[in-house]
């Protein structure tokens, strides 16, 4: 999906077909140190056993800073739009993490 007519200076981006289905996470796992942000996307689902990281993303941490900002702006437009999400009791009493299916906190 290439821009035909690039601006001058313009960053093209390209999502190649074996990208563009993306893959599916339920759980996301952060961690850090003090040079990068590790964020584990992990799909946790019911009857098995085991839940697989389907992605890994490494960032510097302005890198992470940056999507925190994004994914605020784009969670307030979304709720503007459509409403606002409801997450369940324990990220309600304190950003605890939620965890799918009763998913033990902390097993991952």
């Amino acid at each position: 999906m290439a821009n035909n007519n690039p601006q001058e200076g313009q960053l093209q981006i390209e999502l190649r077909p074996e990208k563009a289905g993306g893959v599916y996470s339920n759980l996301a796992i952060l961690s850090h140190s003090k040079t990068e942000f590790v964020l584990d996307f992990v799909a946790a689902l019911p009857g098995l056993p085991k839940a697989q990281v389907e992605s890994r993303v490494i960032m510097a941490p302005e890198h992470a800073k940056r999507l925190l900002l994004a994914l605020q702006d784009n969670v307030g437009k979304y709720e503007n739009q459509f409403g606002a999400i409801q997450l369940g009791a324990p990220a309600q009493q304190g950003g605890g993490t939620a965890t799918p299916f009763g998913v033990p906190g902390g097993q991952a």
